[in-house]
């Protein structure tokens, strides 16, 4: 079974690049465009792995980690 990881990145760019790469790396990919949106996704799933940018709108990366 592959592998989930989780993307939480305000900038869709970098969710995209990271998205493709990981993907073609044979990983499942699920992606947050914002601290909120991450933390919500966090309590519906469970990932592998989560990717969490620091510098956010809303919730920033350092409250992400604290939830």
């Amino acid at each position: 079974m592959a592998q989930s990881i989780l993307v939480i990145d305000d900038e869709k760019a970098i969710r995209k690049a990271l998205s493709e790469i990981l993907t073609f790396e044979g990983f499942t990919i699920d992606e947050a465009a914002d601290g909120e949106e991450g933390v919500k996704k966090i309590k519906e799933n469970t990932y592998d792995c989560i990717l969490c940018d620091i510098k956010m709108p809303k919730m920033d990366g350092l409250e992400v980690l604290q939830m």
